[in-house]
């Protein structure tokens, strides 16, 4: 496992430890919906995967920043996770925009 979140007692993996990045997506959101995971990405939309497949997790937090640096994400990671924790226990796709600090939820449900 990733120890990137390790200082936040927030267990985390990195797509490349997960298996083979060129999977199709469906069979890694399984592997993260097996495991209980929140899929954390940059860049790439996920609503309609989700909107696709019909499934209710993994929740999906997708960041809208330039800089992905760890040290420059974790602590909006956390906060993230910290502040919707409900809604991604149930099953949400989260959109956090740092430039513009806030955040839109959307249930999967």
């Amino acid at each position: 496992m990733d120890k990137g979140f390790e200082k936040f007692d927030t267990e985390a993996a990195h797509l490349s430890s997960v298996g083979d990045p060129r999977q199709r997506l469906r069979v890694i959101m399984e592997w993260a919906r097996a495991k209980g995971y929140i899929f954390l990405n940059h860049g790439l939309n996920f609503g309609s995967l989700l909107a696709a497949t019909g499934v209710e997790t993994p929740s999906v937090i997708q960041l809208r920043t330039q800089d992905i640096l760890l040290t420059s994400i974790e602590n909006l990671v956390i906060s993230t996770l910290r502040q919707f924790e409900e809604e991604l226990m149930q099953g949400a796709l989260v959109t956090v925009d740092k430039a513009q600090s806030s955040a839109r939820i959307l249930s999967i449900r």
